[in-house]
């Protein structure tokens, strides 16, 4: 599991990693899909790793594919989240700051299911979500797409 450091601009030692979640909402708008990660047991939002070569919002379609078997469209970016004050440092010993993008997005195919990143999947609502084990970048991620707001966040 990934180890989080946090101080003042310690993220100046790192690379930059840069990212896409996923909102993907149930039919009537009012819960959220999220993923169980099959490396560390805790909830998120699907997302992953950009590759060079594509765009953000195709970044964010891909990973979704991968981890859940959906085939989705980014609508709308959310919000970019990013500080100079929290460093991740993984396994192997390389540290990151992480830049991520949350879009909004669409199913367009697909079915749902569990993939060899993601061990269970379900539906969750503000409240239900906070109850859960989450991944510690996601809460905020998470509070924001419940928030409803029409400007992207900038954090």
């Amino acid at each position: 599991m990934a180890k989080i450091v946090t101080g003042d601009r310690v993220a100046k030692q790192a690379r930059l990693r840069i990212g896409c979640t996923a909102a993907i909402f149930n039919p009537t708008r009012d819960k959220i899909l999220l993923t169980r990660r099959s490396d560390n047991g805790l909830w998120c939002l699907p997302g992953g790793g950009m590759d060079a070569g594509e765009t953000a919002a195709e970044c964010c379609e891909r990973e979704v594919w991968e981890e859940t078997g959906l085939m989705v469209k980014a609508k709308r970016l959310i919000g970019i989240y990013t500080t100079p004050h929290v460093l991740v440092e993984y396994r192997d010993g390389t540290k990151a700051q992480i830049v991520a993008m949350l879009f909004e997005v669409e199913i367009i195919g697909g079915q749902a299911g569990l993939s060899n990143e993601v061990t269970e999947y379900g539906y969750f609502n503000a409240d239900e979500s906070v109850k859960l084990e989450l991944m510690y970048h996601h809460r905020e991620r998470i509070a924001d797409i419940f928030a409803q707001r029409e400007a992207a966040f900038l954090k």
